[in-house]
C-alpha cells in the first residue's frame, strides 16, 4: 500500500469515529488492573510504537485507545527500558518500556 492511500485511511479512521462511539469505550482507570495482548504484523507495531513515542516525546500524558476501551496514563520518570535478546535455539527479542505513573503530591513544607 502506498504511503498516501494509508495516511488518508488512517485520516479517515480518525475523523469517522463520533462521539458516541467514543462514549460507548470503556475508560480503564486507577484501580483496576487490566491486560491486552495483540499480534501483529510488524508493520502494524511499527506504526503502533511511532505513534506512542510522539505522545511520550510531546507530553507527560498519553491514551491508547481501542473500539471497546480507552486508556489515559499520566506517565513520571524516570521512564525503564528494557532489552533482552534471546540467541539460543529460536531467537528472540524483547523490549519492554515501563513507565512509572505520575503523582500529584507535593513534598511536605520544612519549616
Amino acid at each position: 500500500m502506498a504511503e498516501s492511500e494509508h495516511d488518508s485511511e488512517m485520516d479517515g479512521e480518525h475523523t469517522d469515529h463520533d462521539e458516541s462511539e467514543h462514549e460507548e469505550r470503556t475508560i480503564i482507570q486507577s484501580g483496576r488492573n487490566f491486560e491486552e495482548e495483540y499480534r501483529l504484523d510488524a508493520s502494524e507495531a511499527g506504526e503502533f510504537l511511532i505513534d506512542l513515542g510522539e505522545q511520550l516525546r510531546d507530553g507527560d500524558e498519553l491514551t491508547i485507545v481501542a473500539d471497546e476501551w480507552e486508556l489515559p496514563f499520566a506517565f513520571g520518570e524516570p521512564v525503564e527500558l528494557e532489552i533482552d535478546y534471546d540467541g539460543m535455539g529460536e531467537p528472540e527479542l524483547e523490549i519492554e518500556l515501563e513507565l512509572p505513573g505520575r503523582t500529584d503530591e507535593e513534598a511536605p513544607a520544612v519549616e
